[in-house]
């Protein structure tokens, strides 16, 4: 029982050199979250250049808690790590996808597979805003365009039929990527009826205002 002590004490400092390691750890995560919602931003303003600086910077977080971590998994396979990666990728893939560009590799970006799937299902989310704003811009074409690809990775995403504990959650959020489809296809719709029911009126007023008796025609009466 003499040795009680010394056991211990060598316990103590593992644990506070965990617990400090742990607390660094969720500063970085907290950076890199942070880092990444800015450059979401970034990308929606087409701001790239900002868009790209800011992945940049959260990219260096990843490496940084990546090699920080390597003795301690324990700590990298915590919730707060993994949503970080998380929303890193969702940054790189929602810039891929508003950019209508390849999309970089899991192993590329440095975070694990599934906070990358994760990652894509949440990009949808944000590329449905992106989609709504282009087409009010009177861009249809390049909305259709980012749709489809929205479409891509739906399908991609229903493949991944593996259990939650494996995927960290995956099939809620495919569920909820198929619902932001049939919402953006439903706006889209809506939208479009819109502009057509507008350019009805207008062809309709034009031609009432060219009848005679009507529009200038009565002005001079």
């Amino acid at each position: 029982m003499d040795n009680i002590k010394n056991i211990s004490e060598d316990i103590r400092k593992i644990l506070d050199d965990t617990n400090s390691v742990r607390e660094e750890a969720l500063k970085l995560s907290r950076e890199v979250i942070r880092l990444s919602a800015n450059s979401i931003r970034a990308s929606h303003r087409e701001d790239f250049e900002e868009a790209i600086e800011l992945k940049s910077q959260a990219r260096q977080k990843i490496e940084e808690t990546r090699a920080m971590l390597k003795d301690k998994q324990e700590i990298y396979y915590t919730g707060y790590v993994q949503d970080a990666q998380k929303e890193y990728a969702e940054s790189e893939l929602t810039h891929a996808i508003i950019r209508e560009q390849p999309f970089p590799r899991y192993d590329d970006l440095g975070v694990e597979p599934p906070a990358y799937l994760n990652g894509m299902a949440e990009a949808i989310g944000e590329s449905r805003r992106h989609v709504l704003d282009v087409f009010r811009r009177g861009d249809l074409e390049r909305a259709e365009r980012i749709l489809n690809i929205m479409d891509e990775v739906y399908y991609v995403l229903i493949t991944f039929d593996y259990p939650d504990a494996v995927t960290q959650g995956l099939r809620r959020q495919t569920d909820m990527v198929r619902g932001v489809l049939e919402r953006t296809r439903g706006d889209l719709t809506l939208l479009l009826q819109q502009r057509k029911l507008e350019g009805a009126i207008e062809n309709a007023m034009a031609r009432l205002n060219d009848e005679p008796g009507t529009g200038n025609a009565q002005e001079g009466n």
